[in-house]
């Protein structure tokens, strides 16, 4: 298979190649000797030129020069639909429920994002953390403070790495360091910022009210004038995620109908809008979000940690309700895709419309890949390896401890195999990850994998 541009400084990278070639269907292929050719394009982006069984597709690039790693598996990079970077350093902190969460680690801790200097040595971690994990696309929240997108951007732009962010606005009910205590200059700022990053290189901008608590109507309504304003950002936020803060948006918002409402009504609630969680939606909250192409990014790993509940994935097929998997670090307890798609297996079981439901492991792999990426609006862009996509790829390599390379070489099926590494799996099975045809090094650390 071609791309039908022509592309220039070819690569070709030799292993086990793992993919979708039907990037809306959670069904992949698996070659075990498979041969994936890489090139720039015109506009500067390294994209994928072919991909297919070696013996096939080598006679036609008889020059390539070609990486080759035995016994490892080219995949997909894994997309993160929903993330804090500036929560990096209190994961793992224990807490009784999510406000109470927020109130003593969370919003603390984000005051510190006025200081760029703070701000770029976490952000230089957090993105070390994702490349060490295979994340080569995410959706992060930044802070209040615009200076934590201006760094965030600037770090994301030097790795080139696609990347979506945004300024929080939050002009009530936080604290002081925290609270944009001048609304219309909050907005002032998130227009500023999208007409500074939006669309550079691979940057996304996303227009990111912390949640509806924390956001006065005139602010929400801001925020949605702004999006008809800039049709093709994002747009990102919290919703229905704990039974106290539904209560309090009840409280807060009696003429809305639900929690979902409260977006919509200002006009946040549309195609690239992206809200986490979506654990109490009722039906007809399922059924408006499949209507106007908006995204669930489920939280597996911090809706167990935080004690919030289960996403009924039964109840969303039926709504034909768009969702991928996120890590929601630091609710969320870590930055693996693994131990994310573990967590959502677990979650599935627990489902209210199908006590016992079973994802299957191509399901999982998907809604961290490709099905992600096409949530995100990006399919065909990210999360998948067919022609014309961009050369963001993982290497896995599933001998990467003792009990992964027993257990992986007893396996039977494709499926099998997948979820042996999804329950076993860490960072470990990541001997490389590849950002536009270049294997990326950590800056803080030395690089000791395999």
């Amino acid at each position: 298979m071609n791309t039908h541009e022509t592309l220039t400084k070819l690569q070709g990278w030799r292993a086990g190649l793992l993919w979708f070639p039907d990037p809306q269907t959670p069904q992949a292929r698996h070659e075990s000797d498979g041969l994936l050719v890489t090139g720039q394009s015109a506009d500067g982006i390294v994209r994928i030129q072919a991909i297919g069984p070696y013996r096939d597709l080598a006679p036609h690039y008889p020059e390539l020069s070609v990486t080759h790693w035995p016994g490892l598996c080219i995949a997909p990079g894994f997309v993160d639909l929903h993330i804090h970077y500036p929560q990096t350093d209190v994961i793992g902190s224990p807490a009784e429920g999510l406000l109470p969460w927020l109130e003593h680690y969370t919003f603390p801790h984000e005051r510190h994002f006025s200081e760029p200097a703070y701000a770029h040595e976490v952000t230089a971690f957090f993105m070390d953390e994702l490349m060490r994990h295979g994340v080569t696309t995410a959706l992060c929240f930044a802070t209040a403070h615009p200076e934590s997108v201006d760094v965030f951007m600037a770090e994301a732009q030097k790795r080139r790495l696609r990347m979506v962010t945004g300024k929080v606005l939050q002009d009530r009910h936080s604290p002081d360091g925290l609270r944009d205590t001048d609304t219309a200059l909050s907005l002032r700022q998130t227009e500023d910022l999208i007409r500074r990053w939006h669309g550079v290189d691979r940057l996304g901008y996303a227009i990111t009210p912390r949640f509806a608590p924390t956001s006065t109507s005139e602010q929400l309504h801001g925020a949605g004038e702004i999006a008809q304003q800039f049709p093709d950002v994002w747009i990102q936020s919290h919703v229905a995620e704990n039974l106290d803060e539904i209560r309090w948006v009840h409280e807060l918002f009696p003429e809305a109908r639900s929690y979902l409402d409260v977006y919509d009504r200002a006009g946040l609630l549309r195609q690239r809008s992206v809200y986490a969680h979506c654990i109490y939606l009722d039906e007809a909250d399922r059924c408006r979000m499949a209507e106007v192409g908006a995204t669930a990014a489920v939280s597996p790993t911090s809706n167990l940690f935080l004690g919030s509940g289960f996403f009924d994935y039964t109840a969303s097929d039926a709504a034909s309700l768009r969702y991928g998997l996120a890590s929601d670090v630091g609710g969320g307890t870590s930055f693996s895709p693994f131990h994310t798609m573990h967590a959502a297996y677990t979650v599935a079981r627990q489902s209210v419309g199908r006590p016992g439901m079973s994802l299957a492991p191509e399901h999982l792999w998907w809604q961290h890949t490709a099905g992600a990426a096409a949530a995100l609006d990006l399919n065909g862009k990210v999360g998948n390896l067919l022609p014309g996509c961009e050369a963001d790829f993982v290497v896995l390599n599933p001998k990467a401890t003792p009990l992964l390379a027993r257990r992986t070489a007893q396996t039977e099926t494709l499926a099998e195999w997948l979820f042996a590494m999804i329950v076993l799996g860490d960072e470990r099975l990541i001997a490389h990850t590849v950002v536009q045809g270049q294997i990326a090094a950590p800056t803080g650390m030395s690089d000791n994998r395999a």
